[in-house]
């Protein structure tokens, strides 16, 4: 009986991680030994990044609260705050996006609830 060999299964576990390292640099994406580990760090970083992306985008959110909220006289924990004391339930991101999109919506919303805010924030 012949010996059984892997070089077909071998050969195209090799082009999967060299098709998987296409673009990165040198021998990274040329040689098999250096590419797998290309490539192993390259997942480990998309899985890691994507979890941080959600804190990066409440960063930008914020952000722009805050700077559309100082545009108009208050600061971004003050408005918060006086959303929170007024009972209205909206998120940051459509917060950002009325602060950005629909400003004249945005000072609507802020000067309705400023209404209920004690007279020392101002």
């Amino acid at each position: 009986m012949p010996r059984a060999r892997s070089g077909k299964v071998t050969h195209r576990r090799h082009k999967k991680v060299l098709a998987l390292t296409k673009g990165h640099r040198a021998a990274r994406h040329k040689l098999y030994r250096t590419a797998h580990e290309s490539m192993l760090h390259a997942l480990d970083y998309s899985y890691r990044h994507r979890r941080e992306r959600k804190g990066d985008f409440r960063e930008l959110w914020i952000t722009r609260i805050n700077a559309a909220a100082r545009a108009r006289g208050l600061t971004y924990s003050e408005f918060i705050a006086s959303l929170r004391k007024s009972k209205v339930e909206i998120n940051r991101k459509m917060l950002a996006e009325m602060a950005v999109k629909d400003p004249a919506g945005f000072a609507r919303l802020l000067a309705s609830v400023t209404d209920n805010v004690p007279s020392n924030w101002q």
